[in-house]
Protein backbone atom coordinates (compact mmCIF):
# COMPACT_ATOMS: atom_id res chain seq x y z
CA UNK A 1 0.00 0.00 0.00
CA UNK A 2 2.74 2.49 -0.68
CA UNK A 3 1.63 6.05 -2.62
CA UNK A 4 3.79 7.01 -5.67
CA UNK A 5 4.51 10.46 -5.02
CA UNK A 6 5.94 11.28 -8.22
CA UNK A 7 9.20 13.27 -8.62
CA UNK A 8 8.32 15.71 -5.50
CA UNK A 9 8.63 12.41 -3.14
CA UNK A 10 11.81 13.71 -1.28
CA UNK A 11 10.42 16.81 -1.00
CA UNK A 12 6.83 15.61 0.61
CA UNK A 13 8.52 13.38 2.62
CA UNK A 14 10.72 16.09 3.57
CA UNK A 15 8.33 18.17 4.68
CA UNK A 16 6.32 15.92 6.73
CA UNK A 17 9.30 15.13 8.43
CA UNK A 18 10.00 18.78 9.42
CA UNK A 19 6.34 19.26 10.13
CA UNK A 20 6.17 16.63 12.92
CA UNK A 21 9.63 17.38 14.11
CA UNK A 22 8.75 20.73 14.57
CA UNK A 23 5.59 19.58 16.59
CA UNK A 24 7.28 17.42 18.44
CA UNK A 25 9.74 20.20 19.91
CA UNK A 26 6.88 22.45 20.90
CA UNK A 27 5.41 19.62 22.95
CA UNK A 28 8.67 18.71 24.39
CA UNK A 29 8.98 22.51 25.13
CA UNK A 30 5.72 23.25 26.28
CA UNK A 31 6.54 19.91 28.52
CA UNK A 32 9.51 21.36 29.85
CA UNK A 33 8.28 24.53 30.56
CA UNK A 34 5.41 23.13 32.59
CA UNK A 35 7.55 20.92 34.98
CA UNK A 36 9.88 24.08 35.34
CA UNK A 37 6.76 26.32 36.39
CA UNK A 38 5.96 23.74 38.81
CA UNK A 39 9.05 23.08 40.71
CA UNK A 40 9.46 27.07 40.91
CA UNK A 41 5.50 27.21 42.07
CA UNK A 42 6.61 24.60 45.41
CA UNK A 43 10.21 26.39 46.03
CA UNK A 44 7.75 29.78 46.40
CA UNK A 45 5.34 28.40 48.03
CA UNK A 46 7.49 26.33 50.26
CA UNK A 47 9.51 29.59 51.05
CA UNK A 48 6.23 31.09 52.66
CA UNK A 49 5.14 32.76 49.26
CA UNK A 50 1.73 32.06 48.26
CA UNK A 51 -0.61 32.82 45.08
CA UNK A 52 -2.63 35.84 45.09
CA UNK A 53 -5.81 33.57 44.33
CA UNK A 54 -5.25 32.06 47.63
CA UNK A 55 -6.15 35.07 49.53
CA UNK A 56 -9.16 34.78 51.68
CA UNK A 57 -8.91 38.13 53.25
CA UNK A 58 -10.39 40.08 49.84
CA UNK A 59 -7.45 41.95 49.24
CA UNK A 60 -6.04 42.34 46.10
CA UNK A 61 -2.52 43.37 46.62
Amino acid sequence: MMMHLGPHAAFIVTAYAAAIAIIAGLVAWIVLDQRHLARMLEEFEARGITRRSGRTDGQKW
